[in-house]
């Protein structure tokens, strides 16, 4: 991390126009706590910060006209801004999240709604194959069809050496963050066609090796090779699978999981900041949309500058 916050230093500075306006202060929620309960900058809008450290609204071309979306994890964060991000393109979805998550649920519900998409919820524990079956099902009878899987429920708990990492919370994170992306995608391709995509979201922690999060750093890298390897075995049927690997974020992912030394360096990017999960969703619309044609089993890099090797 001090190279990362070298790099930061080096090619921006403390008064870089990328820093300006954009830093999020560090605080500590309990498990279990809401979007709503963030301080800061509101993490999941239509607004994409620029680079005078102000904002700007995020301009829509209808890429999605018509698309039904599944999108795991939706209820906040990064979820929350694709699901909206994907209303303003023109498509519909179905997100689904944990049941203690309900009220950021129905808040993403009505911004979806408010910009004219429509937004089903669906509450339930993924980490259990059939309710991966049950998304599928619901998927199809409230949307009529599935042309776009979004796979970004994600769970991390940090530890700090091998004995502190439990063989409990190592089988819970890959049971949630790389088990579901499998059967998900079991159960909804018989029911995609030529020109849908799927999308997975991994983490530029599978470049860099974090320490303090090896299991989640483990299940990404499993995100990764599962999407080179689904990409080649569906890419004859014209079905195109990619990933995203987002940087630093600001979503409730940070002050329920991170403690405080990792909040700090959450500003630790060339650019001096984390992203905004609109910044993040642009990404997710691109590999959804026809935008992206020519692109399948790749990795795209929202992560503030960090270079990574592929």
């Amino acid at each position: 991390m001090e190279a990362v916050k070298n790099a930061a230093k080096s090619a921006t500075g403390q008064d870089s126009q990328f820093t300006s306006g954009h830093q999020v202060p560090i605080q500590h929620m309990e498990k279990g706590s809401q979007q709503k309960d963030m301080k800061g900058p509101s993490p999941a809008d239509t607004e994409v910060p620029t680079e005078d450290g102000g904002y700007q609204t995020y301009k829509a071309a209808k890429k999605l006209e018509g698309k039904k979306a599944i999108i795991t994890g939706g209820d906040s964060g990064i979820g929350r801004a694709i699901a909206i991000l994907y209303a303003m393109e023109g498509a519909d979805s179905l997100i689904a999240y944990l049941p203690q998550e309900q009220d950021d649920a129905e808040l993403t519900k009505k911004k979806v709604e408010e910009y004219g998409g429509k937004c089903y919820l669906y509450a339930a524990d993924l980490r259990q194959k059939e309710n991966c079956q049950k998304v599928v099902d619901e998927a199809l009878s409230k949307l009529g069809g599935i042309n776009i899987l979004v796979n970004n429920a994600g769970f991390q708990n940090m530890t700090n050496s091998t004995d502190e990492l439990s063989e409990d919370q190592w089988i819970k994170t890959f049971d949630t963050n790389i088990h579901p992306c499998f059967f998900l995608a079991k159960y909804a391709l018989p029911h995609m066609k030529s020109g849908d995509t799927v999308v997975n979201c991994a983490s530029v922690n599978a470049y860099i090796g974090r320490e303090d999060l090896l299991d989640y750093t483990s299940s990404k890298g499993a995100i990764i090779a599962f999407t080179r390897g689904l990409s080649n075995l569906v890419i004859s049927k014209g079905i195109r699978v990619n990933a995203v690997c987002p940087g630093p974020v600001w979503t409730p992912l940070i002050p329920t999981t991170m403690k405080p030394y990792a909040q700090d360096t959450l500003h630790a990017t060339p650019m001096g900041r984390p992203g905004q999960p609109s910044e993040i969703a642009t990404s997710f619309v691109f590999l959804a949309s026809q935008d992206s044609s020519f692109m399948s089993g790749q990795s795209l890099h929202p992560n503030g500058g960090v270079v990574v090797n592929g």
